[in-house]
């Protein structure tokens, strides 16, 4: 199945060229490779004329960030949850937290087994999840939140499955990711969690890594299943180094350029890439490059080389 494609927002620039007064927002270049045709049921590809098929997903891995949704597969689902919420305390609640009390109590858990759990990405409808382990169906219960916000942000990591039958989802077809992690927050809680550096105050800290993280989403509007996208999402979540490195960049009268995502020279037996942040000065123009290796052979990513300068060959 084809895999969306990371897109530049519309009339934003991704280099230096564009409005003064408006940041370029850099984008998310993909790495590139060549392999010999194989076998692949779930693999989105294309071939070139010579039948040498174009590197686009190496794994069925996903490490996606998005927002969770539930939903009634069947009509029949909808009545039974309508006839459980007459039998919950609900008074004074809103529509949401009705929703979210009631599959919260314990002899409603049948319910939430019957829901279908639906990731989108920036408003596009990407997988059906499954829990790989029936106990992590309260972390899908949880990720349905009584108030929910704008900056909520959900992470799956799971394994990418076959097409969903018409049936599972009242006729919604896309693919099925079993997921063996989940978890959720909001943009403020992930700023505040991230460690200050000494020499930052918070005044300058909290801009600077609140811009990098909102720049990032814009960049990470994939569906989590490219080795490329896979290393990026998870740096956006699980790596506070990024944070700090663009916050001392902003001190340094630096701006966030680019963003490149490249096959590692270290990669062999194992998938490696590596991440490269550009920086370029806003006086001098000049452009100093940073890099993470991150190894994405399994389902959970991992740092190779923490953040350090990089230099081109």
């Amino acid at each position: 199945m084809a895999q969306p494609e990371v897109e530049e927002p519309p009339g934003i620039s991704s280099d230096c060229q564009g409005d003064p007064l408006r940041p370029a927002v850099p984008m998310v270049r993909p790495m590139t490779g060549r392999i010999t045709p194989q076998s692949c049921p779930t693999c989105g590809s294309t071939t070139d004329p010579e039948g040498v098929r174009a590197v686009t997903v190496s794994t069925n891995y996903v490490y996606a960030i998005g927002r969770i949704e539930p939903r009634f597969p069947r009509l029949s689902v909808e009545k039974e949850f309508a006839q459980a919420t007459g039998r919950s305390e609900t008074t004074g609640l809103t529509d949401r937290q009705t929703f979210q009390r009631v599959l919260a109590e314990r002899q409603n858990r049948y319910l939430a087994r019957q829901l279908c759990w639906v990731m989108t990405i920036q408003g596009l409808e990407t997988y059906i999840l499954v829990p790989a382990d029936p106990a992590d169906l309260d972390l899908l219960i949880e990720s349905s939140r009584p108030t929910p916000g704008p900056q909520d942000v959900d992470v799956v990591i799971g394994r990418l499955g076959s097409i969903a039958p018409p049936e599972m989802c009242n006729g919604l077809m896309v693919p099925i990711v079993t997921f063996d992690h989940l978890y959720s927050f909001d943009r403020d809680s992930l700023i505040k969690a991230i460690p200050r550096p000494e020499k930052l105050s918070a005044a300058e800290f909290t801009p600077a890594a609140g811009e990098l993280f909102d720049r990032i989403m814009q960049m990470t509007a994939n569906a989590g299943s490219m080795d490329q996208h896979r290393a990026l999402n998870y740096l956006a979540v699980r790596y506070p180094s990024i944070y700090a490195g663009a916050a001392d960049a902003f001190a340094r009268n630096a701006s966030l350029t680019a963003v490149d995502v490249t096959t590692s020279r270290l990669s062999g037996v194992r998938s490696i890439v590596d991440v490269i942040f550009s920086y370029t000065h806003r006086a001098t123009d000049v452009t100093e490059k940073f890099f993470v290796r991150v190894d994405v052979t399994d389902q959970f990513p991992f740092l190779v080389t923490k953040l350090s300068p990089y230099y081109d060959r």
